[in-house]
């Protein structure tokens, strides 16, 4: 009777607890509540620091800045650097933050994010991925499909608008075939559109094998019910579907750079493949990736120039996620990255091992002939997408993080880097980060830039990053101190604000290197670096 009694006693506390999460939403026994952050403040000042208002215009300061809940109220100019002039400052607030030193910026957007959980192959919390997001002052990112339903993902995105959760506010964009069942015909795909628009989708990803006639229909209804769509021009539609083909279509932007290569064939209609190639074959569908831009027309080519052309018309945007495949050109460079010691999780480093199951762990024997394969790969895609953003088309900054390699938040960063390679300057990198970021997602009238009547969504940073973007990364960068000598770590975001609300990015990221510290132990693993290759 007892054992009954108990038995119970347990199923009560499972009802109630099963209860009050369906009450709460379907996010809320993955995601804990809001516990860190301050704010919104009544009104909120910071003082004296430069600006990098997210517009394209150069470092401008000093200013006091003025937030009023969640939104920004007053940018003061106090004078020139060196010359406050003390009758100018603003009033003062209820909570006051020095900004001498720092850059001020808007709040960075992720153009290509996949919040995973602890049931996907990652298998890492949605908390771990949010705050390194938010550490590295991502306050903006649209969702490009994961393994939670859309109900799921917009009950994070409502909890994120209400900041019950410690999360950047979140477009979704489902993954097409993920929407529902069975969409072979283009009634279906209207439907399928039309179904996720209801159940809370902001768009459409596009993804994997869609018959052309479904495809089609299904952008076609997206344009007519207002819903932005993207797409990963996969291999097994690229034949009848490269990006100038979907951008006719309604398409608004690509993801990665498959799709556009195909549209400049000048000698070909499909990619050259070795005769016995299989799509399956995860290394050798990444190792052929990687020979597809010398297939292609030549840098300021006729072709080249008029498929430019046309997608600069149509305000096409592109999302490259460079970092996506970083480590098919030097793998050794991702593998031993400084922050994967203490921010990658046990979990997760298992899953970017080499496998035969694992989308993205395609190491089964990547040689050097492969790596240099991508480094001339990356030469004419990196061309390409500077030459787009030279001539006044969307480029914007995604991360595509949690595979190869590549880490939530620090992607993102390394992705900032990888534009400056392709040829951006640093404050166009930082305006791709920001204001084009928010105009690709549709947001340029809430985020994006520092200005008055938007939203308070933030990023403060001690020192210039115009001058070294390394500042932005979570473990900064290294500095000697010539006065004594030694060596020191400087950088990594101070504050992100979302909303009006400060959090203190160094304590988001120590509670993630706490969480990666405890999986460790319970993994039974040293608090060490981890190895790729498995002890015998």
């Amino acid at each position: 009777m007892r054992l009954r009694k108990r038995w119970l006693l347990g199923m009560l506390g499972v009802m109630v607890c099963q209860a009050s999460w369906v009450q709460a939403g379907p996010s809320a026994r993955d995601i804990p509540q809001r516990d860190v952050g301050e704010g919104p403040f009544a009104r909120l000042v910071i003082r004296n620091v430069d600006i990098i208002d997210g517009t394209g215009a150069p470092i401008q300061g000093p200013y006091d800045v003025v937030i009023q809940k969640d939104r920004v109220t007053e940018i003061r100019s106090i004078g020139a650097p060196g010359g406050i002039d003390p009758s100018k400052r603003a009033a003062a607030g209820d909570r006051e933050i020095d900004g001498t030193g720092f850059t001020l910026l808007p709040g960075f957007v992720d153009t290509h994010v996949h919040l995973h959980g602890d049931n996907d192959s990652q298998g890492v919390p949605p908390e771990y991925i949010l705050k390194l997001w938010l550490a590295h002052g991502v306050t903006t990112a649209r969702e490009l499909g994961s393994g939670k339903p859309i109900e799921w993902l917009a009950d994070v995105k409502r909890r994120s608008e209400a900041n019950e959760i410690v999360s950047p506010r979140l477009d979704i964009y489902p993954f097409f075939n993920a929407i529902q069942p069975g969409i072979n015909t283009p009634a279906l795909a209207r439907d399928a559109v039309r179904n996720a628009r209801k159940r809370g989708a902001d768009g459409i990803k596009f993804i994997g094998a869609i018959p052309e006639d479904v495809l089609f229909a299904a952008l076609d209804e997206a344009e007519k019910i207002g819903m932005r769509t993207t797409m990963h021009h996969s291999q097994q539609m690229v034949a009848y579907a490269n990006v100038l083909k979907t951008a006719a279509h309604g398409l608004d932007s690509m993801e990665h750079w498959y799709g556009l290569p195909e549209a400049m064939f000048t000698d070909r209609r499909l990619q050259q493949w070795p005769v016995a190639f299989n799509n399956t074959d995860e290394q050798w569908r990444f190792a052929e990736a990687g020979r597809l831009w010398q297939q292609t027309a030549e840098p300021d080519s006729e072709r080249w120039n008029a498929v430019m052309d046309e997608l600069l018309e149509r305000d096409f945007a592109l999302s490259p996620t460079f970092v996506a495949y970083l480590a098919s050109r030097d793998l050794m460079r991702m593998t031993n990255a400084s922050w994967h010691d203490a921010y990658t999780l046990p979990a997760l480093w298992d899953f970017y091992r080499p496998s035969r199951h694992h989308h993205g762990s395609y190491w089964f024997d990547w040689t050097l002939e492969h790596e240099v394969d991508w480094r001339n790969n990356y030469r004419l895609w990196m061309r390409f997408v500077n030459d787009y953003k030279n001539r006044g088309g969307l480029v914007g900054v995604g991360s595509d993080s949690g595979y190869i390699y590549n880490l939530y938040g620090f992607g993102y960063v390394q992705e900032m880097e990888l534009l400056r390679e392709a040829g951006f300057s640093s404050l166009e990198v930082l305006h791709a980060a920001t204001g084009v970021g928010a105009k690709i997602l549709g947001h340029e009238d809430v985020a994006g830039n520092v200005r008055v009547g938007r939203k308070a969504d933030l990023v403060l940073v001690r020192g210039n990053p115009v001058a070294n973007l390394k500042l932005l990364y979570g473990t900064g960068t290294i500095l000697l101190d010539d006065k004594t000598d030694r060596v020191h770590r400087v950088g990594g975001v101070d504050f992100t604000i979302k909303d009006g609300i400060v959090y203190d990015a160094g304590k988001l990221r120590e509670d993630v290197r706490r969480m990666v510290s405890q999986a460790k132990v319970a993994a039974g693993l040293p608090d060490a670096p981890m190895k790729v290759e498995h002890d015998d």
